[in-house]
Order: C-alpha cells, then sequence, then structure tokens
C-alpha cells in the first residue's frame, strides 16, 4: 500500500418516495430551495448554509490504510424543488484517476474515481431492485457518460451532472441534478425518501480497494434499498445573509451601468448597500462605500439619478455587499459576503496564446478578447519589441482573430499587438509575446519568481537548433536585454547538456534578469535571441523551501529525493519517523505553504520519538545580514496523536513548540522563534550545522502517537524595524 492514494469516489444515493405508508423516524434532512443551482460543479451561494453529511463508514478495506481526512475523505449535500432533486459531493484525493474505461451500460464505473446515484422512487425499502429502481454513474474525467447498473433501469432522460477538479485540498465536486419525472414520482413537503452516499477508493488503478458511506456499515448497501437511511423533505433553509447575487460573483458585466440584485436573507426588512471599487472599503463598511439602507432587493448603479451617475469606467472592477437588518433580531446585522464583477477595458485583453507562452505551434492561430465596445481590430506581428510596439498604419479587420501571413520560424519569440477601434477613438493594445516550438524554455527559477534563494543556480531546457548557447545575466533589465558577447552582462558558452548556470551568492531583495541565446555557428540564422526572464530574491534566507527535490533515480547526477537530504528514521529502530511518499512524487504537491512542494513527515512514537534531520551547507551562518528569527510553517491533522512540536539545532538545542496540540492544527501555521533560544543552550548561530524537526520528547524519549504532518518554508529574518517614535 503507497502512502499516497487514488480516490474512486461511489455516490450512492437511495431515493425513496412515497406518501406516509412507509413514513418512519428521519436519519437526516434534505432542504427545499426557490432558486435552482446551476450544475457548474461550483459551490455558489446556493449551497451556502445546507447541511454536510460526512462519508465517514469504512465497509471495505482497512480503516487503518487510510492516513487522514486530506488523503481521502468526502462528504455530501442535497436540495430539492418541485422538479428535480440536486446533489452536490465533495471529494478529498490527491490523485484522480481514469483507467478502467469498459463497455455496456456500467463500464467499469466503479473502478475509477467516480459518483454513483442509487434510487428506490417509491420508497418500498425492498431488499433488491424493482423495475423503479435506478443506479446512475458519473466518472471523473467522462463527462459524456452515465452509466446505468445490470439491475437498473437505464432512463437517463435530463439527468444531468458536471464534475470540476479542486485544489488545496486536490480533489474534485460532483454536482448533479435529477427530474422526478424521471424518477416517476412527484415530491412533497414532508416526504421521506431513503438516501445514502458511499465513495470508494481504488490505489493503484485497477479493482475497488476503499469504501465509505454515510451512516451504514454494510459492505452490502450499494444493492440492498432496505439499508439506505431516511431522509426527510423540508422547508427552504431560513438563511439570515444575502445570497444570489446578480451580476454573478466575479463575472464580467458588458455594461457602463448595472441593476444590481439579490435574494434576500430570510429575516430581512431592509438592506445596506456597500458598492465601490475598493475592495477594502466595501468589506469594512467604509462611509464612502456606503450607497444606504433599502427595502427593495436591487439597485441601478452608473445611470444618471442612481449612485455613479457618470457610468462605471472600463477596465474596472467593482465590488459590493449587502448586510441584511432587521432591528427586532438580536443577530442584526447580518454582513453579506463582498461580491465583485469588472467592466471590461477598451483595450484588448486575454490573449491567446497567453503572454509569454513557450512551444507554440508554428501554425498557431491568434485570438483576443475584445475591448469594450471595439469595432474594429487592428494587429501588428514581429519578432521585434520595440518595432512592434511603435508600429502604426496597420490594416484594420473585423474578427477578433488573426492568422501570421507569413510562415512562422522554430525556436523564435514573436511580439505582437492589438489596437481596438470603437467608432471614436483608437485604443492602442499592449505588447505580447510567444515563442514557437524548440526554442529555450523552462526557466529556474521561473520567469518572475520572488523569494529566491540568494544561491540559486539557473537552468534552462535546450533548444532543437543549438550547438550550444550564450547565457546573459545582470540586474539591469535594459543592459541584459540588448547585451551581446562583447557585454558585461555575457557570462559564459555552455555547451549541450551543461545548461546550468552558477550567479554566485546574490543580493537579497534584488530583481535579476537573464537570456538564453541558441548558437549553431553551421546555421546563417545563428544566434537565436533568447526571451528575457528575470526573478527577484527574498529578503530573507531559505533555509529550505522544498523546491529543489525530485524524483530521479539515485544513479542520475541531478537526483536529490528529499528523503536523502531530510535522513529520518528509516534505518534507525529508535527513530519513528519517514520522509515523503513511497512511489514518486516523493514530496508532497498538493498540501503546499507556497511555491508547488512541502515535506510530509510520518510520525510513529511507539518508539519514544520521531524526528528527521538536514545536514546544512547554505546557510549555516545564522548571522548573516543579522537574522535573528526563524520561522517554519506547518500543518497537521485533527487525527493525528498530540505529540510536542519541536526543532533542534546541531543535534543538541531543542525548542519545543508552546501548543501541546499543535500537530493537530488542520490549516498552515508559521511558528516564529527568537535564535537567542538556541544560542542560550550553546549554538554558535554563526555555524549552524544541521537542523531537525520532530515530535515527541528528544531528551526524554516516552512512547506514543503517531499521524502525519507537512512542513514547508523555513526561514530566517531579520528582527523587524523599530515602530517610528509617535509625534
Amino acid at each position: 500500500m503507497s502512502k499516497k492514494l487514488i480516490c474512486l469516489v461511489s455516490f450512492v444515493l437511495v431515493l425513496d418516495l412515497t406518501s406516509n405508508a412507509f413514513a418512519q423516524p428521519a436519519d437526516g434532512q434534505i432542504q427545499q430551495t426557490s432558486v435552482a443551482p446551476v450544475i457548474d460543479g461550483l459551490e455558489e451561494d446556493i449551497w451556502w448554509g445546507v447541511l454536510a453529511y460526512p462519508i465517514d463508514q469504512v465497509v471495505v478495506g482497512s480503516a487503518t490504510s487510510i492516513q487522514n481526512e486530506l488523503d481521502f475523505s468526502a462528504t455530501w449535500k442535497a436540495l430539492w424543488d418541485s422538479t428535480r432533486i440536486y446533489f452536490l459531493v465533495d471529494v478529498t484525493d490527491d490523485i484522480l484517476i481514469f483507467d478502467s474505461p469498459g463497455s455496456g451500460a456500467w463500464p467499469n464505473m466503479h473502478y475509477d474515481d467516480s459518483v454513483e446515484v442509487h434510487l428506490d422512487a417509491d420508497n418500498s425499502k425492498g431488499t433488491t431492485y424493482a423495475t423503479d429502481d435506478f443506479q446512475y454513474g458519473f466518472r471523473w474525467d467522462d463527462p459524456d457518460t452515465i452509466g446505468t447498473g445490470g439491475n437498473s433501469n437505464t432512463d437517463t432522460t435530463g439527468v444531468e451532472f458536471v464534475i470540476v477538479g479542486k485544489t488545496n485540498p486536490k480533489g474534485y465536486i460532483c454536482e448533479i441534478s435529477i427530474p422526478w419525472s424521471t424518477l416517476g414520482t412527484t415530491p412533497g413537503l414532508g416526504d421521506f425518501i431513503g438516501a445514502n452516499v458511499a465513495v470508494n477508493d481504488d490505489d493503484e488503478g485497477g479493482d475497488l480497494e476503499f469504501q465509505l458511506t454515510w451512516l451504514v456499515t454494510s459492505g452490502d448497501q450499494w444493492m440492498n434499498p432496505s439499508l439506505f437511511p431516511t431522509m426527510e423533505l423540508i422547508t427552504a433553509l431560513a438563511r439570515g445573509k444575502s445570497w444570489n447575487p446578480n451580476p454573478t460573483d466575479g463575472s464580467m458585466h458588458v455594461d457602463t451601468w448595472v441593476n444590481l440584485s439579490w435574494s434576500p436573507g430570510f429575516y430581512a426588512v431592509s438592506h445596506d448597500v456597500y458598492f465601490g471599487d475598493n475592495f477594502d472599503d466595501v468589506n469594512d463598511g467604509a462611509a464612502e462605500a456606503f450607497v444606504g439602507n433599502q427595502v427593495a432587493t436591487f439597485l441601478v448603479v452608473g445611470f444618471p439619478g442612481f449612485p455613479f451617475p457618470d457610468g462605471l469606467v472600463p477596465g474596472t472592477t467593482y465590488y459590493w455587499r449587502i448586510d441584511e437588518v432587521n432591528d427586532t433580531e438580536p443577530n442584526s446585522p447580518w454582513k453579506g459576503n463582498v461580491w465583485s464583477f469588472s467592466i471590461p477595458p477598451k483595450t484588448a485583453y486575454a490573449p491567446d496564446p497567453a503572454d509569454s507562452a513557450e512551444s507554440e505551434d508554428l501554425d498557431v492561430e491568434l485570438s483576443w478578447t475584445p475591448g469594450f465596445g471595439a469595432k474594429l481590430h487592428t494587429v501588428y506581428l514581429g519578432d521585434n519589441f520595440d518595432d512592434v510596439k511603435n508600429a502604426v498604419g496597420g490594416l484594420t479587420q473585423g474578427v477578433s482573430t488573426y492568422t501570421p501571413s507569413d510562415p512562422l520560424k522554430m525556436a523564435k519569440t514573436y511580439y505582437w499587438r492589438v489596437d481596438e477601434f470603437d467608432a471614436i477613438d483608437t485604443y492602442k493594445g499592449n505588447v505580447w509575446s510567444f515563442t514557437t516550438q524548440g526554442a529555450v524554455g523552462n526557466p529556474n527559477p521561473a520567469n518572475g519568481a520572488v523569494d529566491v534563494k540568494q544561491t540559486s543556480i539557473l537552468t534552462w531546457s535546450p533548444s532543437v537548433f543549438a550547438a550550444s548557447h550564450q547565457l546573459y545575466f545582470g540586474n539591469d533589465k535594459g543592459a541584459v536585454k540588448n547585451a551581446d558577447t562583447g557585454s558585461p552582462e555575457y557570462k559564459c558558452t555552455r555547451d549541450l547538456g551543461a545548461e546550468s548556470y552558477d550567479p554566485g551568492k546574490l543580493l537579497w531583495d534584488t530583481t535579476y534578469y537573464w537570456r538564453v541565446d541558441e548558437v549553431d555557428n553551421a546555421n546563417p540564422d545563428s544566434p537565436w535571441v533568447g526571451n528575457l526572464w528575470s526573478f527577484t530574491t527574498a529578503n530573507f534566507l531559505v533555509v529550505d523551501d522544498f523546491e529543489s527535490y525530485n524524483d530521479l533515480d539515485p544513479g542520475d547526477a541531478e537526483s536529490n529525493r528529499i528523503f536523502n537530504a531530510w535522513l529520518d528514521g528509516y534505518d534507525d529502530p529508535t527513530n519513528g519517523s519517514l520522509v515523503g511518499y513511497d512511489n514518486p512524487p516523493f514530496a508532497e504537491q498538493t498540501i503546499v505553504h507556497g511555491g508547488s512542494q512541502s515535506m510530509p513527515l510520518f510520525y510513529d512514537n511507539s518508539v519514544g520519538y520521531s524526528e528527521a534531520t538536514l545536514t546544512l551547507t547554505y546557510p549555516r551562518d545564522w548571522t548573516e545580514k543579522g537574522v535573528s528569527i526563524l520561522t517554519i510553517w506547518f500543518r497537521g491533522d485533527s487525527d493525528n496523536a498530540a505529540e510536542t512540536l519541536y526543532v533542534a539545532l546541531n543535534g543538541s538545542a531543542v525548542v519545543n513548540h508552546d501548543n501541546p496540540n499543535a500537530a493537530q492544527l488542520t490549516t498552515w501555521t508559521e511558528w516564529t522563534i527568537d535564535l537567542q533560544a538556541f544560542a542560550d543552550q550553546g549554538v554558535n548561530l554563526a555555524n549552524v550545522n544541521t537542523i531537525s524537526l520532530g515530535l515527541g520528547n528528544r531528551k526524554n524519549p516516552v512512547a506514543g502517537g503517531s499521524g502525519t504532518m507537512y512542513f514547508d518554508d523555513i526561514r530566517l529574518y531579520p528582527p523587524p524595524p523599530e515602530p517610528e517614535p509617535a509625534p
């Protein structure tokens, strides 16, 4: 069993509608809704406040093999109206798999990440399927297939579903809508239905390994409707807050005025309205953002005689908030969410390819979203930034796509600009760029990266034409951009297979620019000038950000596996720690604080304590630039044993976290430590050799419990500046 699990989700819902012949005490409730959810896989406001039922009964597999809720877990919600029943299942799963396509009505749906819905429309509570019973399946990454089980009614008329992936934590949301008419029944307030939810987990592809259900503890629940818990159809949720905004939150509104509207909270008598172009003003209820109190649930903005009478400004994002007011209620006012919408700019935007895109096809078609009110477009394209930036007099066109008239060349950077004309004025566009296939790419540090180590090694991937590469580097943007081999910014030439450069120790909090040109003296087009990349170094020292670790085989010269740097208790029976996962990726790539990786540490203190140790190369001088504070970001799990979290330097000086339950914190938490605490224990801060992260009593080990921790972004900071004296 690997430490990472592949989740196969089975969402089992048995619906059992009847008159009162089979009424019974309800195990749960499903709320009525006056507004149908949009089936888009997003948990919009309509789902706010709806009770989520946990899916936590293990009916297939061993509960001890599932590490924690971030590894594999799910919840489900439901709503109903007179025409349909709606379900939303939220699945947390670190790996999503669709690798078992089959044939027939049920093409191996339960072998992959999927959702199942089981329905018993007459609430007969039979032990086997009847003609009015249904089994539906919905699979991850398979948007066109609705499976129906072998014993099922195969009618899928009007059934809708969408599955959308999510991050942090990784997984997906499945939203489903099923017509009552397809189920052959008409719902009523106070009716009872049978509903159970199950999720399945497949560890490495193939067959089922785990199944969790809601309430039901039998592995036969999927084929036995009599086991499904009973749900009552109840009236609509009494919402305190406003909801259902129009325009929808985060949308683009193509006009300079808007009629805002919303659904009121259940208790609202009137509404406090806030509106403006500054998020903080609206969120904080600033006086300049307060429009007023009103009874109506709509407001015109951007029209003479109303707020913003001169109209809304293209290219601007607006924020609004509705607080619900009822002076007779002790909880009034109910502060609303801050919603937003944007007015498109007058200039062209959303280019495709995206700005600075790499490895584009030679037959690429350029497209963009027209600026607000644009009638005609003028496109400029070339291989020189300044020429494209300063170009005038181009031909206009009516469509927002453009196919280059001359063939594009491989491994070349092109620049393009789109000017928009709205029948009155012309709006000059930004200059975008893209690079065709075969060019130098994959810069590391990434282009635009911030908080980069002062000891970073620059690397890139080679081009298809190059026999070698010329590298230019410095902190003057213009100088690096225009440099040639006679310039001080020219640093070296690298042969193929040696795509790296060590710039030495870099300055703190400084932006650097670099360029890699492709060279082949046998080709008349050589050299091919590369893109200008940049990164900014950190204003702190990076002890470890966990970004440099990879999954390469130990025999590879570039191999840098996380557990070969952070030494754990793998070969030490007195140390209960294990770093990294059994199978690649060895570092955690979903539960991260910053960047794309963090360190998972599994602890088992039955042997007394657990710790992992990193031997330092840089930084070892923990007095550089006056640093005096160590910070460590960590995250635990509520199921973890409450073992003491500690950090140790040079194998001896130990500082414990002051929260004895730190290992059970479920959000990323910053631990700040004054370095004097180590100096007081005899550590020479100018010569720190090792840092250890551990759990337990390091000095007096005592048998304890187990769990999983995540660590990220270990840094050293100088002391904060002294506050300015009061005038």
